[in-house]
């Protein structure tokens, strides 16, 4: 267990996964954190049965605000690292160790996890949507970024200052590569193995959150090279 960083885990009724992911979890870190994004199922009474810290939004405000209230509670932390992965256990806790070690050894601000090494199970449109998003949010962030959209990622506390997000829902995970980025903080990524689920439907609306991330590509492309 390390003591130095904390896994923090944005849910929106998870309540059938959210306790096997919290147990692998507290394997590797000091304090596991829920950020129960206004379920109406029991995600959170059963994240704080299994021992987790609840942070709960009333009502549903999107995944980037729940991110954000983590963020904000590991600015509070003395914990160097705060490490993100989702509650319906696509992402294996077991690879904590290794997004510590990797932010460790290479001094980066942000380890961001990347399915680019085996894509297979990824569909196809996912693969291709991926891949374009991640070349445009490597422009932005002025640093190479092989798959900016896997919302396995590690940020250390030097990097929180340097952060004004100013969405709330999915593009959320873009815009903070895109400061950090900006802010000179090294982006490095980890291979991480996916588990998908051929009947779980994705939250990501491809019309809307298309929309919202061209919104803020539009607002810091003009800068790209500034």
């Amino acid at each position: 267990m390390n003591d130095r960083a904390l896994a923090f885990i944005p849910a929106f009724n998870e309540a059938g996964s959210i306790a096997d992911v919290i147990r692998r979890a507290q394997l590797h870190v000091h304090e596991v954190v829920v950020i129960d994004d206004g379920s109406t199922d029991e995600t959170s009474a059963i994240a704080r049965a299994t021992g987790a810290t609840v942070l709960r939004h009333e009502v549903n405000l999107g995944k980037g605000a729940a991110i954000i209230t983590g963020l904000n509670y590991l600015r509070q932390s003395p914990a160097s690292y705060g490490v993100f992965l989702d509650a319906d256990g696509q992402h294996d806790p077991a690879a904590i160790p290794e997004f510590i070690a990797l932010a460790e050894q290479t001094g980066a601000g942000i380890v961001i996890g990347s399915r680019m090494t085996d894509t297979h199970g990824m569909p196809a449109l996912r693969l291709w949507t991926n891949q374009f998003m991640s070349w445009v949010t490597g422009q932005l962030a002025r640093q190479l970024i092989p798959d900016s959209q896997c919302g396995y990622r590690l940020l250390a506390q030097k990097v929180l200052p340097d952060l004004k997000l100013a969405t709330a829902r999915f593009e959320t995970e873009t815009e903070m590569l895109i400061q950090a980025g900006r802010a000179g903080h090294k982006i490095v990524s980890l291979p991480v193995c996916t588990i998908y689920f051929p009947n779980r439907v994705s939250r990501i609306q491809p019309y809307r959150d298309g929309i919202r991330f061209f919104k803020l590509v539009g607002k810091y492309w003009p800068t790209r090279n500034a």
